[in-house]
């Protein structure tokens, strides 16, 4: 998508609840995309650095003032009620859809008045199948604090355990399939000798909008960093908590160097949650793998040197 806003081949955007500018892969590119679309709306919680390039921000409600489901991992369907009502001009995800299937002449197929109804109509939807929510409702989530998924009837329990005895198949067996990978992995080279992987740390969350903004959390991990081999780092003359350049094929970011004796010699670990020139994925590649679609966030070659 962000390659057709690139070359103008998309004219609108409306980005709900993400951060594509620190998120994505080739990320350099994204912003230019995002710098030159004509309109881009973005309805999110705080302002983001995709937040921050809008010609519209539609301030969301969070969590503890919007009221819906959760199904967690272990497949209990929890009600999360609003505690406070959301402030200024907020509106729900929901609200906000609605409106603008209004605007674009389809309102008939949002005419909600609440995340309950929505929540009904996913009851419905699913009903007989697979995924049945049928059997949940609201009143029931207020009464038993919690209900597993999938439960077809109000009078059940709910299973808790999908296929526990037979698999969703004509014959109760599961299918296992082999896929061999299309996606070619990038091949270090005396000009990018080393291995570019990226990741998370505890203290922050996703692309670190939220957890900057904590002073709790931030004094954590105040910064990005690298880690690095010391003898890689030996090899390529970079001192421990040196500011270093980190280059690929498609770009370009710069952190801090951190020593760790437990990571391969021939890879570079950085995390995921800092903007601007502190950016991971400024260098990461952009091809997605055909089959999962997921972008090569673990294999781009790269090459590290000071930056004095």
């Amino acid at each position: 998508m962000m390659e057709l806003v690139h070359t103008g081949a998309i004219e609108a955007l409306f980005v709900m609840g993400s951060n594509p500018i620190v998120s994505n892969p080739n990320a350099t590119l994204v912003e230019e995309a995002l710098e030159k679309v004509p309109f881009l709306a973005v309805a999110d919680m705080f302002l983001s650095e995709t937040a921050r390039l809008a010609d519209v921000v539609l301030p969301v409600s969070s969590y503890i003032e919007n009221t819906g489901t959760l199904t967690n991992l272990e497949g209990r369907v929890l009600l999360r009620e609003a505690v406070t009502p959301p402030p200024g001009n907020c509106r729900h995800d929901w609200e906000i859809l609605r409106e603008l299937a209004a605007a674009l002449g389809k309102g008939k197929y949002f005419d909600y008045t609440s995340a309950e109804e929505i929540f009904n109509e996913l009851r419905i939807a699913s009903k007989g199948g697979i995924a049945d929510y049928y059997g949940i409702t609201y009143d029931r989530l207020r009464r038993e604090e919690g209900v597993y998924w999938p439960c077809p009837a109000e009078d059940e329990e709910g299973a808790g355990r999908i296929f526990e005895e037979r698999f969703a198949h004509a014959d109760g067996r599961a299918v296992f399939t082999a896929e061999e990978s299309e996606m070619v992995k990038e091949r270090l080279s005396k000009e990018y000798p080393l291995m570019l992987t990226n990741g998370r740390v505890l203290s922050h969350y996703l692309t670190g909008v939220q957890t900057r903004l904590s002073p709790g959390l931030a004094s954590r991990q105040v910064e990005n960093f690298v880690e690095i081999h010391p003898d890689t780092a030996r090899h390529y003359m970079i001192k421990e908590q040196s500011w270093v350049r980190i280059t690929s094929r498609y770009g370009e970011f710069q952190v801090r160097c951190r020593f760790n004796e437990q990571i391969r010699k021939d890879t570079l670990f950085v995390p995921m949650h800092w903007g601007g020139v502190q950016n991971v994925n400024r260098a990461t590649r952009g091809e997605l793998d055909p089959f999962c679609k997921m972008p090569g966030f673990k294999t781009t070659a790269v090459r590290i040197e000071m930056s004095y």
